[in-house]
């Protein structure tokens, strides 16, 4: 079976044990349920196909169905817009242009560098494929850590995030950010499945994380368009900031977070307060070597 097939199958049978009878408006048929969640029949029956097409699918079998099957399906297990474009990705159902991934190292234009320098007053980041941190202006580098002085393979957000003991104290609500950063690397795994580079970087988690393993088997996804974060951070104290994600048109694997925090706030003025004792000389590099410093191995 190919490991699409196989990560299908178990999204399936995830999202089907997740599944509510009465919030399905499935009528009570007296039956005792043995696990939790929706039987195959019953998810059958809501997407408008028999229940050996469905079981077949739930198996992992190479069948393709149309795209108004995968929406119906979609439906019937009540996935939200992330979870629906997973399925569309490991059924293999996405336009084929959208699915044609580079390979190459990925670089920051210049451009891109000037843009995060005129983003000084708030933190940013520009995030790669696999969530590889690609840049990272002054203000992000003093709000979470210096990625620039991690080696090239390490400067990784969900890497950072599980086996880095600052990113666990910095993060007041480090669970909440920890499982994003796991459903967000199984989102973007299902969109290119034959990544060895995220292959890698997923086993070495698994064996160096007992919570990215556990995250990471129960095979929910989240797309980070937005959302907050709240921080212990070491010199300020408390602070919650927003975030906001901009796709960087020319470039879909490319994504620029943008840090903000609500004016008049005590987490904008801690936000000041980092900015006035961080040397504006510490900002994103101008040096052709920076520029070219490749990202991590792909």
């Amino acid at each position: 079976m190919a490991e699409t097939n196989r990560e299908l199958a178990d999204f399936l049978r995830r999202a089907r044990s997740q599944g509510d009878p009465t919030r399905a408006g499935l009528p009570p048929d007296g039956r005792a349920r043995r696990v939790p969640g929706l039987r195959r029949e019953e998810v059958a029956l809501l997407a408008g196909v028999s229940t050996d097409y469905y079981a077949r699918m739930e198996q992992g079998r190479p069948i393709t169905p149309s795209p108004a099957v995968v929406e119906a399906l979609g439906r019937a297990l009540r996935l939200d817009a992330a979870g629906r474009a997973h399925l569309r990705d490991l059924i293999g159902v996405t336009p084929a242009p959208a699915r044609q991934r580079p390979r190459g190292v990925q670089r920051v234009r210049p451009g891109l560098y000037q843009l995060l320098d005129a983003l000084d007053g708030e933190p940013a980041l520009v995030l790669g494929r696999r969530t590889d941190i690609l840049a990272a202006n002054r203000m992000a580098k003093a709000l979470f850590t210096d990625f620039e002085r991690m080696t090239p393979r390490h400067r990784n957000y969900a890497r950072w995030m599980f086996l880095d003991d600052d990113a666990r104290s910095l993060f007041a609500d480090w669970e909440e950010q920890a499982r994003a950063a796991v459903e967000s690397l199984r989102f973007e795994a299902g969109r290119d499945p034959g990544d060895q580079a995220t292959h890698t970087l997923v086993q070495d988690l698994r064996a160096h994380s007992p919570e990215f393993d556990q995250w990471w088997e129960q095979h929910r996804v989240h797309q980070r368009t937005h959302g907050s974060k709240r921080l212990r951070h070491p010199l300020v104290g408390e602070l919650t900031v927003e975030y906001e994600t901009l796709s960087l048109p020319g470039d879909p694997d490319t994504t620029l977070f943008v840090y903000t925090a609500e004016a008049g706030s005590p987490s904008k003025r801690a936000l000041d307060l980092l900015a006035s004792w961080t040397l504006p000389g510490s900002g994103t590099e101008h040096q052709h070597r920076r520029r070219h410093d490749p990202a991590p191995e792909q």
